[in-house]
Formats: C-alpha cells, structure tokens, sequence
C-alpha cells in the first residue's frame, strides 16, 4: 500500500490500514482539511466547492466520503460527477465556487486514486497553500457543522457539453475548417472520462468519421493508463490500419494530449505544445513558458516569432505562475499538456484538440508532414527507484559539483545544460523516483547522455 501526502493533494492505492493507503479514514481527513482551508481562505461561513471525478473503479466511493465530508463541514457541494480535471477546472471558474476536488489519479494505474485540490480560480494550489492543507490535516483542524448547518449537495451533470461549447467558441478554432477537412481521427480514452468528451468534441467539430478505442468510461484501463509510446501499440495500429488522419490519445483525467500520425508513428507528447504553440505565435504576439523537462524546440519555435521563452519549474502551478508573469499566450508541459489562458489555465487535451485540429486543417499536410516542419529533437525519460533510506538531496547537490563547469539550473531538482543536449534529475511528487529525462539531436545521443548521469548516481547509491 502507499500513500504520497504532497503540496498538490493526496495520492495513493485504495485499501490497507489508515496512513498507509488511500483509506476512507485518510479520504475523510485530507478533504476536512481542505474544506477547512477553504473556509479560512475565503473568509466566508458558507462556502461552495465543485467536486468532479474520472472513471476510476474506486471513484463512486470516494466521490460519496470526499462529498458528505464536505457537507458536514457545512460547505455546499456541487457535484459534477464523470469530469475531466480541465472541465472541473472550468466549473469552479462558472460556478464562481470557492474551491474544487478533482478525483483523479492522473496516469497512474487503476489501484490509485487522489485528491487533487483547487482554488477559486479552478488552479491548482501553490506550495504554501498545500503546506496549510497539508498542516491542517497531520493535526486535524477541522470542525463539523451542527445538523441545521449542515451544507447541501447539487447536482450537475452537463459540464463536459459546457466545456466543448467554450472549446468551440475560442477564436483560433476554426469548426468551419475542420469540418470541410473530413478527417477521420481514432481516439484512446483509456476507459475513462476521455471516452465521453474527446468523441463528443470531435462531432461538435464535424468530425464525422471516429474510431472509438477503449472509449467506455468503466474504470478497467485497457493497457497502462500514461500516454506514451510503449502504452499505445494499439491505437498505433488502429490508426494507420483505419487510414485515419489523426490518432487521439488521453489520460484518465484528459489533461494531456498525444497524438498519433497517419503512418501510426508518435507524433510526440513533446510536439503537442510545440505545434500548438507554432500556431497560436502564428496569430498572437506573446511570450511561451514550459517546464524544465520539456523539449528546446518550443524555445526555437518562440524564437522564430521574435517572442521570449521562459522555463518553470515542473508542475501546472509553476508553469502558470511563470506564464502569469511573463504575459505568456501559450505554455505547457512536454507531456502532452497544453495551457491556453484564453481559456483557463489549466492543462487541457480538449483544448488541445481544437487548435491542433485547426492547424492540421491549415496546414493542408498529413500529420506525419507536419511534424517534420518543426526542430527535431529526441528526448529518453528514464527514472531510478528509490528506497527510504536515499538521501536524494545529497545526491543531487553531488550532481552539481560534478557537472558545475556546465550550466546548471537548481530551481527543480538539477539541469545540467550540455552543449548537444540537456538532462534533468528531479524527484518525483507523486511516485517514490528520481525521473531524469534527457534531451539531444538523436535518440543514441539523448540515451547516451542520460545513461552517464544515471551511472553516476547509481554509483553512489
């Protein structure tokens, strides 16, 4: 059993003894003290607080705890049951709520789930707002209502339509476009909440011609639930068997985007900001921003258009924080998550999709054509496990005095910025692991340079 208590919510397996697990007890005293927070935050006696979810086996469950704890705190609940986390995001934003709980563990697989936790923006809580919650909580701060106190629950359950008519009304969507394309796309949603919204977006769209994969929304993953590679063999094939024109990928709670080409190749979660990004500078001057671990070709497609990149920390709230201050248009996450503030800020695959769509359209090209418009870097994502008794911080600083005749970046973990390529070191928020991703002109030179990273640690290890 595990259970990972961080800054950006609650994650772990369902079951096992309090503390250990993502138990109903432990569900009960992260979302009292979340709601409590709120409470605090707001300054308000009654607050209001939307609840989504994806389609996770354990979601019921922990939908009914997280929501009828929240009611006993005497906050009113608006439930917008199945939900992407970008669409929950946008219900907090419309429904003017106080706050939100987004259960989803992400990619993870179907034996986790999470709270993840948001504020009166639909934005996820920055590191000093989740050490409150996270305060609260260990010394169970929290007080119930008395009955005539109590708070309610409303129900609402047409929140992904809203979400694909705001997708549709953003002015860089062009649904003319994409209708006279007659494209024909294939989607992976995973069995979870994608499988509703990405083939609904997509008629909306005018596409007509969509083959649903794994689109059930049960809970049971068809294959391991992250959106890379290794993990979509199928749609692969589907895609380039079927002649689409465009392969479709989502993660359980659809905030990231992958996409497959015509020929059933990786377009790349990497290129999903890239190309997006390429089109959005193509219409609106302003400034991009990803995170340390994503790819260079955003910072030379943003350079092409005379605008400045900016790198943040990995994570959403990092990212948005360093988009709000340098007046970014676009930013993201090189895994397939891209932030579009004409929007929301917030990771959004449907979003994602209608401007890809419309660029696809634009362009006139396959997608396979396309990619190749753009700088072609490789990236390899690799990881080490970790034990208890790692002391990670030790290790990193040793990373640092080794490589310091390079150009180092402290702000997340460790960068090392190499002449051909780069590679970054960081502790995982959310498993027990150091990731390293690695980035160079080949996939050879990408791998080569994070296998003699990786060596070293190992070896002090």
């Amino acid at each position: 059993m595990t259970l990972i208590k961080s800054i950006s919510g609650i994650r772990g397996t369902i079951g096992g003894k309090p503390g250990e697990g993502l138990s109903p007890l432990d569900i009960v005293k992260f979302t009292s003290a979340f709601g409590t927070w709120v409470k605090k935050n707001t300054g308000k006696d009654k607050c209001r607080i939307v609840v989504g979810r994806d389609a996770r086996i354990s979601g019921p469950m922990v939908d009914s705890i997280i929501t009828y704890s929240l009611v006993g705190l005497g906050i009113d609940v608006i439930n917008i049951g199945l939900a992407s986390t970008p669409t929950t995001e946008i219900a907090v934003i419309d429904e003017k709520a106080d706050g939100g709980i987004i259960i989803t563990a992400s990619h993870n697989p179907t034996q986790w789930n999470a709270l993840k936790l948001l504020n009166n923006h639909g934005e996820f809580l920055n590191a000093e707002e989740g050490e409150d919650v996270l305060h609260l909580a260990e010394n169970d701060m929290y007080n119930y209502a008395e009955v005539f106190d109590l708070g309610t629950v409303t129900n609402i359950d047409n929140y992904t339509d809203i979400h694909i008519k705001k997708v549709l009304d953003l002015e860089l969507v062009d649904v003319d476009l994409i209708k006279k394309a007659d494209f024909t796309v294939s989607v992976d949603a995973v069995n979870s909440v994608g499988g509703i919204a990405i083939p609904n977006l997509l008629k909306a769209l005018g596409v007509n011609k969509v083959i649903e994969l794994n689109c059930e929304p049960n809970g049971h993953f068809a294959h391991n639930p992250e959106p890379i590679p290794a993990n979509l063999v199928d749609i692969s094939k589907t895609t380039r068997d079927n002649n689409a024109d465009l392969g479709i990928v989502v993660d359980p709670d659809v905030d990231r985007l992958a996409l497959i080409c015509e020929n059933g190749e990786m377009f790349g979660e990497e290129y999903t900001l890239v190309s997006i990004a390429d089109y959005i500078l193509s219409n609106t001057n302003g400034n991009t921003v990803s995170n340390l671990s994503s790819t260079r070709a955003l910072r030379d497609v943003t350079n092409k258009y005379g605008s400045e990149y900016n790198a943040a920390a990995v994570g959403e709230v990092n990212v948005v924080a360093k988009m709000k201050e340098t007046n970014a248009v676009i930013g993201g996450e090189g895994n397939g998550g891209v932030i579009y503030p004409e929007s929301h800020y917030g990771r959004d695959a449907l979003v994602g999709v209608g401007l890809f769509l419309t660029l696809l359209a634009k362009s006139k090209m396959k997608c396979s054509e396309l990619k190749k418009e753009y700088p072609q870097y490789f990236i390899s994502k690799n990881k080490i496990e970790l034990t208890p008794e790692i002391n990670v911080d030790a290790i990193l600083e040793s990373v640092k005095s080794k490589y310091a005749k390079e150009n180092i970046t402290d702000i997340d973990g460790v960068k090392i910025d190499f002449v051909e390529g780069w590679v970054h070191l960081r502790k995982s928020n959310t498993e027990p692991i150091i990731r390293v991703y690695s980035e160079s002109s080949s996939e050879k030179e990408a791998n080569d340079l994070a296998e003699t990273v990786i060596n070293f640690v190992k070896s002090m290890i």
